[in-house]
């Protein structure tokens, strides 16, 4: 791949949706020094500019006039205590090998976020979550770099104000900050979490292990995912809805199958994909963008599909899903045009 700035920087290899698109400037920063740099230099010029990780949550849907930081801010760092051990990790580490890393030194507490895709950096501002745990559940502290002041500035877990896949970085601090490293409490006591349906049944296990639960969570994934390689997408492309209880026993009266999981109290999470599916969108393609055929949560790029077909998809998924339960969608993957990230 790619490592030097170059005019017409061409980002295709660089995201998982696999999408035709450019920007205009694109490096790759390995320290703090550079990254202060590139951001300074882009600030100073008044270019538009864009921080990725590992392009798994994006969609490009025109050529980017700015610059594009890609963060490879690496370092792993454990230090074991009585109670808890506490990991330090640099934003640029891939998410999933931090994962294993962390299994095969004997502390566990991460398996259930196993085979996310995305780097380090992304984990606090999507608040990254799987199979009944959240990157908010095991963060101790975030460090990011001021774009203002250029200073490190760290913020606890609770500074941090995380809620359902967004967090502080992808609200007041969208823009403003970059994220370098992150810290994380895993407790020295292992306690598995199996609440998720198809984890349930290992809590037979008397020799139930984190590593153990680590495969689980990857079979079950690689069994309802389409690997980003083989073809393109940005994982789950929706969010799951977030409803009042009145409104979700509203729609049961009409639909006694729905599905649903207590959130915050008086609120309701629902299953977009099991909107998806049931509204029959399975298999439903826009020219070469389609809904998975396994997961309907997912959209994928079947080879050559351009933003527009994907953004078409998209607002009929939205559109129908909103016309067969009133429930309107919300998308999880970050939609970009060519000055910045779009609101939905």
């Amino acid at each position: 791949m790619p490592t030097h700035s170059s005019p017409q920087f061409d980002l295709q290899p660089w995201h998982t949706f696999a999408v035709p698109s450019h920007s205009d400037e694109g490096i790759v920063v390995t320290d703090l020094m550079q990254l202060r740099s590139s951001m300074r230099a882009a600030k100073d010029r008044e270019v538009p500019t864009l921080v990725l990780g590992g392009g798994s949550n994006v969609l490009f849907t025109e050529d980017f006039i700015g610059h594009v930081v890609f963060n490879r801010l690496m370092g792993r760092s454990l230090h074991r205590g009585e109670h808890e051990c506490l990991l330090h990790l640099g934003a640029g580490e891939n998410w999933d090998e931090v994962v294993q890393w962390s299994l095969a030194q004997g502390v566990g507490g991460l398996e259930n976020l196993a085979l996310i895709p995305g780097c380090v950096g992304a984990a606090p501002i999507q608040n990254i979550g799987a199979y009944g745990c959240e990157f908010a559940d095991v963060c101790l502290y975030v460090d990011y770099l001021d774009l203002e002041t250029m200073e490190v500035v760290r913020l606890d877990a609770k500074q941090c104000e995380f809620d359902y896949r967004t967090s502080i970085f992808k609200r007041e601090l969208a823009g403003r900050s970059v994220i370098i490293a992150v810290g994380l409490a895993l407790a020295t006591r292992w306690q598995p979490l199996l609440g998720y349906g198809p984890l349930k049944s290992l809590a037979q296990r008397s020799d139930l292990s984190p590593l153990d639960v680590y495969k689980a969570v990857v079979q079950i994934r690689q069994s309802k995912l389409p690997d980003p390689k083989q073809l393109g997408n940005a994982g789950s492309f929706f969010k799951n809805p977030v409803i009042s209880q009145e409104q979700f026993a509203q729609i049961q009266e009409m639909h006694p199958d729905l599905p649903g999981y207590p959130d915050r109290p008086g609120w309701i999470k629902v299953p977009a994909g099991w909107l998806i599916d049931q509204a029959g969108l399975k298999g439903c393609r826009r020219g070469k963008a389609a809904v998975h055929d396994d997961q309907a949560l997912v959209l994928v790029n079947t080879g050559g599909a351009t933003a527009e077909e994907i953004l078409s998809l998209a607002r009929h998924v939205v559109a129908e899903v909103e016309n067969h339960y009133g429930i309107t969608l919300d998308p999880e993957v970050r939609i970009y045009d060519k000055y910045g990230e779009l609101c939905w």
